[in-house]
């Protein structure tokens, strides 16, 4: 399995940890933000790709009103599973989809939103072509993305971590991927060769990730992301030591209790002309 397949791979554990470790410290804020742009928008029926374990989903669910059509969909089953089984404030329909083949026909919603998922698309203009597809003329576009990794504190402290206790082969999964695709020209660019109207909107917005203690981001990035698959091929045995090595480095940063660091992301907002 090549990198950019295992960075796609949430299954085993990790749906679980991700949502138990990585949801709270890092995604709940800003799922809230996006529901807050979404219900501006008016939108009846809205999907949203990437769903992952629900985070946003469950905002929405909470947050939208109940006349609105949710359809969450992901790639990887095992996080639907998990999503479906925390459950929503209401109904939602749980769809397993490939965003480079969304089973839906044409102009079929007002609202596509995706939350820290597109940065995982092999084809990202195409996976945006095909969200545009699906949404009507007028249609709005909502989604974000994580700033580079030094102005993101815990997961470029657990990356300089791994890289010296595994200095031959450093674990890059996060500056890769969620790191890895930020910048305003290339999204932008993506977006208007999908078809999107130029007028795009990029919004910069910075929030701190707070735990009670720095094991709970070590655990999180290490055990509870695609990085675990990293770490598993270099030495599944070494799982431990590495997760120990992440919370020392933290810890020496940023204390072993109430541990808060800075998070940074941009909000994407196209328009379907």
């Amino acid at each position: 399995m090549t990198a950019a397949e295992s960075d796609m791979v949430f299954a085993g554990s990790v749906p679980e940890l991700y949502d138990q470790h990585l949801v709270p410290l890092i995604f709940e804020s800003y799922a809230v933000d996006l529901v807050t742009r979404l219900e501006a928008t008016g939108a009846r029926r809205v999907l949203e790709v990437a769903s992952g374990t629900g985070v946003l989903t469950r905002a929405m669910a909470a947050s939208l009103d109940e006349a609105v059509s949710i359809i969450a969909s992901d790639l990887n089953q095992p996080m639907l599973d998990h999503a479906a089984s925390v459950g929503t404030a209401r109904s939602v329909a749980w769809r397993q989809a490939d965003v480079m083949a969304l089973p839906f026909p044409d102009d079929s919603f007002d609202a596509v939103v995706c939350q820290f998922g597109v940065m995982f698309f092999p084809d990202r203009s195409g996976a945006f072509t095909e969200m545009g597809r699906v949404l009507r003329p007028g249609g709005t576009l909502l989604f974000n993305v994580w700033d580079r990794i030094e102005t993101n504190e815990f997961a470029a402290t657990v990356t300089v971590a791994l890289a010296g206790l595994f200095p031959e082969a450093p674990p890059e999964f996060l500056p890769r991927t969620p790191h890895g695709y930020y910048r305003p020209d290339d999204v932008q660019a993506d977006i208007v060769a999908a078809g999107f109207d130029s007028s795009f909107g990029y919004e910069l917005l910075q929030a701190r990730s707070r735990a009670a203690t720095c094991d709970i981001p070590a655990i999180a990035y290490c055990q509870g992301t695609p990085l675990r698959h990293e770490i598993d091929a270099i030495d599944p045995a070494r799982l431990g030591e590495a997760t120990t090595a992440a919370a020392d480095a933290i810890a020496e940063q940023f204390g072993r209790t109430d541990v808060d660091g800075l998070i940074s992301a941009f909000v994407a907002t196209a328009l379907k002309p």
